[in-house]
C-alpha cells in the first residue's frame, strides 16, 4: 500500500498541530506531532540531570529511552520509557529546552532517522507529519509539502488566546508580555537550525492569519486533494 505523506512545518502559532490534527482526523490518515518527540527528549535529558549544552550527553539519553507516540489525531499520548509524558513536556521548563536540545545536529539526526520509521511503519491510507523542517529534511520527496505562516502578531495573539483559555483574565493579562517574548525568543533560537517561515522549492505557502481555524482546515485539504504527477 502506497501511503500519502503530508509534510507540513511553520512557527510557533501557526496553528500547524490543531489544523493537521483536523486534516488527519477528516482524511482518515495518521498524525505524527515532531515537537513531541523533541520535548520528550528534553524532558528526558532534564530528568536525567545532564548539561543540555552537550550534544555528547544529550545524545547519550537519546540512545538509552524508548518513546512512543499515538499517531491518533483524536487521542494524542506520548510516553517515554512506559511513562505517559503527555502533559509534563508541555511544561515551562521543557519549553525553554527543547531549542538547547534541538541544536545538536546529531541529535537532531537521530529524530529524522525516527520520524523516517515512523512514515515507513504507518498503517492507515496517509500521515500527516507536522514540525519545523518536515518539507525539506525529513520527508522532502513527501506527495503534499506544506509551510503553513502567520505574521509575529497574529501568532503571539494566538498563544495569548490558549493561555486566557486556561488562566484567569488578570493573570493572563500580566502574562501577555512575556508569551510574546517566549515565542520571538523560540523563532530566533529555531531560525539557527532551519528557515520556517519561508518555502523551499516546491513547497506550497498557506498563510492561515487572515483565516479561521475552520477556513485553514478547508484550504489545507484542498491543497492535499490537488492531483500530483508520478
Amino acid at each position: 500500500m502506497t501511503v500519502t505523506v503530508v509534510a507540513i512545518d511553520g512557527p510557533a502559532g501557526s496553528g500547524k498541530s490543531s489544523v493537521s490534527k483536523a486534516a488527519a482526523h477528516m482524511l482518515g490518515f495518521s498524525y505524527y506531532d515532531t515537537g513531541a518527540a523533541y520535548r520528550a527528549l528534553a524532558w528526558a535529558a532534564l530528568e536525567a540531570g545532564v548539561d543540555l549544552r552537550s550534544e555528547d550527553a544529550v545524545r547519550g539519553v537519546q540512545t538509552s529511552i524508548v518513546y512512543l507516540a499515538s499517531e491518533d489525531p483524536e487521542a494524542q499520548r506520548c510516553e517515554v520509557d512506559g511513562v505517559d509524558v503527555s502533559a509534563a513536556i508541555r511544561s515551562t521548563a521543557v519549553t525553554g529546552a527543547v531549542s538547547a536540545v534541538a541544536q545538536h545536529a546529531s541529535v537532531r539526526q537521530g529524530l529524522v532517522d525516527h520520524f523516517r520509521h515512523v512514515i515507513e511503519q504507518c498503517d492507515n491510507p496517509g500521515i500527516v507529519m507536522e514540525g519545523r523542517d518536515i518539507t525539506t529534511v525529513v520527508a522532502p520527496d513527501a506527495a503534499v509539502r506544506v509551510l503553513l505562516t502567520a505574521p509575529e502578531e497574529v501568532r503571539i495573539q494566538r498563544r495569548q488566546a490558549e493561555f486566557v483559555g486556561t488562566t484567569a483574565a488578570a493573570t493572563a493579562a500580566a502574562s501577555a508580555a512575556p508569551i510574546a517574548e517566549s515565542l520571538r525568543a523560540r523563532d530566533a533560537s529555531d531560525r539557527t537550525v532551519v528557515d520556517f517561515m519561508n518555502a523551499a522549492p516546491g513547497v506550497v505557502a498557506l498563510d492561515s492569519g487572515p483565516l479561521t481555524f475552520d477556513q485553514t482546515v478547508d484550504a489545507l485539504l484542498a491543497i492535499i486533494s490537488q492531483p500530483r504527477s508520478a
